[in-house]
């Protein structure tokens, strides 16, 4: 997923505006940040000594404004089950920056047990900061993404016709744009004479071979993906594809195409839509496929443990859930996120804390997300569906300045 360019839910609906943006209230002064006395919580989880001064000003922070906040400023901090976030961030703690290295070190030799507990260790070692755009704008765009669960063939055969490529060696260094989609397609299938060793290459870098090449777009989409491969013997292997590069053209929305084609309405795209237009219109899902001239290559692995997610741009395992997607302009790579904003397609309120663990180039903005929903069948309706207003805060560190 890290580096694919694009998310699911971030491109059916790209073109189409962010929430308006609102200036937020006035900001009391920073919260008390040592944690409340408690006999029960662990040594190890009091607040550092003598912590450095919380400005009680704004800081900017890349292309973003970061506001110190109370603890009680965050809304739903006090239902969330914090301590499943704890897998997530032990995985980030795998690769901390230095302003992180204490409070991973300090998670590491004392996990919290409960939510409490989490609760206390937050308050004791960092500071929530509020994003906004550097305007004041408060309100930003939360998505949704997923990994895909795909069913292919290593072999062509009559159904199994769209090919997905490993990444040449031609394009390891290349700076210029490639071939586009629809010359790549020319080409393989013969309907363009010369370049035989082009031909003759993308044969050679063929992995898997699908059904459906709408598949095969939402694929290289969301960047990487699980594949139930069925061997030439008839064993089914179970892979996972990560990015490896693209042909160097910008991506363009499919969704798009369909609103300006008038074919869907601007406020029913979704991916279902998508597929149920095309399989009402067959013959023209390539002139739909070929209107986005990127293409995405792969590499092969094992997938060693099904439970353990892909790696984002952070380099560490996403968590269903507890992982998101961020504008590292804005925010950090690493950094706990706590998050107000709601469900898909609801008005039920979706508040935690996650990580910032991957981006995309559809990921732009001070106050942007794109949710980690996971895999299978419910992640990719929800991730399909989910175009929600955000707030956003930091959880910064105590006693760390705000990187600029």
């Amino acid at each position: 997923m890290p580096k694919s360019g694009r998310r699911l839910g971030a491109v059916l609906l790209a073109a189409v505006p962010l929430l308006s943006c609102t200036v937020p209230a006035p900001l009391r002064s920073p919260a008390p940040v040592s944690a409340p006395a408690s006999a029960s919580a662990p040594a190890e989880i009091a607040a550092p000594a003598a912590p450095a001064a919380v400005p009680d000003a704004p800081v900017q922070r890349g292309i973003a404004h970061w506001w110190p906040v109370h603890w009680e400023d965050l809304p739903g901090f006090d239902a969330d089950a914090l301590q499943q976030a704890w897998p997530a961030m032990m995985a980030g703690c795998q690769r901390p920056t230095p302003a992180w290295t204490a409070v991973c070190a300090a998670l590491s030799t004392t996990p919290p047990a409960s939510a409490d507990e989490a609760r206390a260790f937050l308050r004791a070692h960092l500071q929530p900061w509020r994003v906004t755009a550097v305007d004041g704008g408060a309100e930003g765009l939360m998505t949704g993404y997923y990994e895909p669960e795909l069913r292919a063939r290593r072999e062509r055969d009559a159904t199994h016709r769209t090919p997905l490529y490993a990444l040449p060696d031609v394009l390891r260094d290349r700076r210029e744009p490639w071939l586009t989609r629809r010359e790549m397609e020319a080409l393989r299938s013969g309907q363009r004479d010369g370049q035989r060793d082009v031909q003759k290459m993308l044969a050679a870098h063929v992995i898997a071979w699908m059904a459906d090449p709408l598949d095969a777009l939402v694929l290289q989409i969301q960047g990487s993906g699980r594949l139930q491969i069925t061997e030439p013997d008839g064993r089914v292997s179970l892979v996972r594809l990560g990015f490896a590069g693209h042909n160097g053209h910008p991506y363009r929305s499919v969704g798009r195409w369909l609103i300006d084609q008038r074919e869907l309405p601007a406020d029913g795209v979704s991916w279902p839509a998508i597929k149920a237009w095309a399989r009402a219109n067959p013959a023209r899902v390539n002139e739909m496929l070929w209107v986005n001239p990127r293409v995405v290559f792969f590499r092969e692995e094992p997938l060693l443990d099904p439970g353990a997610g892909p790696r984002g741009a952070l380099g560490v395992p996403l968590t269903p859930g507890r992982s998101i997607a961020v504008d590292p302009r804005s925010v950090p790579f690493g950094s706990w996120v706590w998050i107000d904003t709601t469900e898909p397609l609801s008005s039920t309120p979706l508040r935690r804390l996650v990580t910032a663990q991957d981006t995309g180039n559809a990921i732009t903005g001070a106050v942007r997300g794109d949710y980690f929903w996971g895999w299978g069948d419910h992640a990719e309706q929800q991730a399909g569906r989910m175009k929600q207003p955000l707030r956003l805060w930091v959880l910064w560190p105590l006693g760390a300045v705000p990187p600029p």
